[in-house]
């Protein structure tokens, strides 16, 4: 089973938290931003979001195990995709592991904040 796989059998699998309805900002996506960004056009979020899972997922296997220099241009693209749909978490990890290529921690944060995002993005979508 691959790893985009095995995230859709763990975001459906996974209980809701059952906190509540969480602010804009506290999502793993900002749906506000989503929509200023898409216009309002509900097809065109799904759209969006979809190609940012397979581009996040692209960038999670290229900065698994490469060289510094590698690591920092997948990380910056993803934290411009992430941007542009509205995963701040992920921006923020991005911009931690251009800075400290070589620091698992920061790989490791990264790859926690897409889960997130993916998740988030799998549930929406349902």
């Amino acid at each position: 089973m691959n790893l985009f796989m095995a995230s859709v059998n763990i975001a459906f699998e996974a209980p809701d938290n059952g906190r509540g309805a969480a602010t804009s900002t506290s999502r793993p996506i900002d749906l506000d931003h989503l929509a200023v960004q898409t216009m309002g056009d509900k097809a065109l979020e799904a759209e969006v979001l979809a190609l940012f899972t397979r581009q996040a997922r692209a960038a999670l296997n290229e900065i698994g195990d490469r060289p510094a220099e590698a690591v920092v241009a997948a990380a910056h693209r993803l934290r411009s995709a992430a941007n542009a749909v509205g995963a701040f978490a992920v921006v923020k990890a991005t911009e931690a592991l251009e800075s400290q290529p070589d620091s698992a921690a920061a790989r490791a944060a990264v790859a926690a904040t897409v889960l997130d995002a993916e998740n988030f993005i799998l549930k929406l979508l349902r």
